[in-house]
């Protein structure tokens, strides 16, 4: 059951037997349904979730209701609203599932706990928060200066398979265009 999880913290850092014990004590195993939600926009974000299988999306809300995808959540990641999380403000952004999803959570006390039992968790969780700055500049600058078609061969090298287990309407999102635009796009790479 605590395979990938362990997996994804040995890629950075490597935890002793007892250490093992004292992380997955914490652990908390949830299974959200599709379309279901982890976190709505305005709330607090109380946990950090580690997407076991399936797919999460983030989102935002814009003025008119219009929902944007800023990132996809597959296997091997981890989700949360940072700012939210780290400082018990309403979140920004939603988390959501785009197929039923089967998730690990920790909570904020937890956490800090676990910093405090085992300090390698903490530099896990540096790393893990340097890599998500990395990709969220390297995907800001993306958005302003590459083309449409640019972005979606970005995407699709960044999240392969992701494609045919997903709605174009969010993927379109993510890409910031419209659905049949998605479509010429897709028309033309197979061209």
């Amino acid at each position: 059951m605590f395979h990938y999880i362990l997996a994804n913290f040995a890629i950075h850092v490597q935890l002793n037997d007892a250490e093992t014990a004292r992380l997955v004590s914490v652990l908390q195993h949830h299974v959200v349904e599709k379309n279901d939600s982890l976190l709505q926009p305005g709330s607090v974000c109380r946990h950090v979730w580690f997407v076991n299988k399936g797919c999460l999306r983030v989102f935002n809300r814009d003025k008119d209701g219009e929902e944007h995808n800023v990132l996809f959540c597959p296997e091997n990641w981890w989700a949360s609203d940072m700012a939210s999380f780290s400082n018990h403000a309403p979140a920004y952004y939603g988390i959501s599932a785009l197929e039923t999803t089967e998730v690990f959570a920790i909570t904020y006390q937890a956490l800090e706990q676990l910093y405090v039992d085992v300090p390698k968790l903490e530099r896990f969780f540096r790393i893990l928060s340097q890599n998500g700055l990395s990709l969220f500049q390297y995907r800001l600058n993306a958005n302003l200066s590459k083309t449409a078609e640019e972005r979606y061969a970005l995407f699709q090298k960044q999240y392969p398979g992701l494609e045919q287990r997903i709605a174009q309407k969010h993927i379109a999102s993510y890409l910031g265009i419209t659905p049949v635009f998605l479509s010429m796009l897709r028309n033309r790479a197979v061209r």
